[in-house]
């Protein structure tokens, strides 16, 4: 382990990083359970390269603890935890099977303290290699997990948090008529355009494969804008739901939009950009908030929740939540990041005296 990677483990605040280096493909595998105050660490499993395997691993540290602050902002009674496969190439057909099992015969040792589901990099065919060796897997089990997809529900979250974004905002939640930037079309980006543009949003959308964008955009009737401009764009609301740390110091002051209000994780670089934002008079849907719809999902079938009618009831409660959020935000003048992190530490701080 080189020192780096050791620095980070010493200096995170969270419960533990599980770490193996996996031979046959040259891949670091990092598990980072943050909190398991509220009940067993429940987070998805992320494939990708990274140009340092130090990377991977404060990359699975941030998520883990994104997870921590989703499953108490919705006051679901899940921890905190993510996994990351920093692998050095793209893996396919046996390599990319035997990495899964091997990780899965990880999850195994852990007992159940962590569980793992699909996220950037893998797929649902993933899980279910996953789970050829080990039950601690969601979305894999197609009896007890009937829906393999979590992106339909996160992108229903999102919907739900753009509405109460709209409302807080200009004391009016249509999405008619309102122009909305979405940046990267992917599992979650693409079912909210349509939701959007079934309610008659005027969109513009970006992605780093721009053929992906322009089919969607030629589909819906969108317009489309190259990725290097999009933060430029003049709208209501700008919706990242690609990779995180696109809002940062200098990004901020380039913003013409009211809202921000996506699904990608880590949207800020760092916890100041929330106040950047504040100062700039935009109105920020913490991420963690916004884009739990897909957990949400996945909490409740693995509680045994079967009806997806329920499920997608549950998932709109985000409105709430958000709803909450900014007008707690707004009493206090502060940024919602901020209204948002007192609500988790209220509930871990329950759950811990409970314990």
């Amino acid at each position: 382990m080189t020192d780096l990677l050791k620095e980070l483990v010493r200096s995170w605040e969270g419960e533990a990083v599980v770490t193996k280096y996996d031979r046959p493909t040259g891949t670091w595998i990092f598990i980072a359970l943050h909190s398991t105050a509220l009940g067993a660490a429940f987070g998805g499993c992320r494939m990708r390269v990274y140009e340092r395997p130090e990377d991977g691993l404060e990359d699975a540290m941030r998520l883990a603890e994104g997870m921590t602050h989703k499953w108490a902002a919705v006051e679901m009674e899940f921890g905190g935890g993510k996994s990351v496969l920093a692998v050095k190439q793209p893996l396919t057909g046996g390599d990319r099977a035997g990495l899964l099992r091997r990780f899965g015969h990880l999850l195994e040792t852990l007992g159940g303290r962590y569980m793992a589901g699909v996220d950037l990099g893998t797929t649902p065919e993933d899980m279910r290699t996953v789970n050829e060796v080990t039950s601690y897997v969601c979305g894999a089990d197609r009896n007890r997990f009937p829906i393999e997809d979590p992106g339909p529900f996160t992108a229903t979250g999102v919907l739900m948090g753009i509405r109460a974004a709209l409302q807080h905002r200009f004391g009016d939640e249509s999405i008619q008529g309102r122009r909305i930037l979405i940046q990267g079309v992917g599992d979650v980006g693409a079912p909210l355009a349509h939701m959007l543009n079934d309610e008659g949003a005027s969109l513009t959308l970006t992605d780093i494969d721009q053929a992906r964008a322009r089919t969607l955009a030629d589909e819906l009737g969108a317009e489309i804008v190259a990725p290097e401009r999009a933060l430029e764009v003049e709208c209501n609301i700008y919706a990242p739901c690609a990779v995180g740390a696109t809002l940062n110091a200098t990004s901020i002051p380039k913003l013409q939009c009211d809202v921000v209000a996506g699904s990608a994780n880590n949207q800020l670089s760092e916890s100041d950009d929330a106040n950047r934002l504040h100062d700039r008079g935009i109105l920020y849907a913490p991420d963690y908030v916004i884009n739990a719809g897909g957990a949400i999902a996945f909490g409740m079938m693995f509680k045994g929740m079967r009806d997806e009618a329920g499920i997608r009831l549950r998932v709109e409660r985000i409105r709430d939540s958000l709803r909450e959020i900014f007008d707690q935000a707004a009493r206090r003048n502060e940024s919602p990041l901020v209204a948002a992190r007192k609500r988790v530490d209220r509930v871990l701080e329950t759950a811990r005296r409970q314990s």
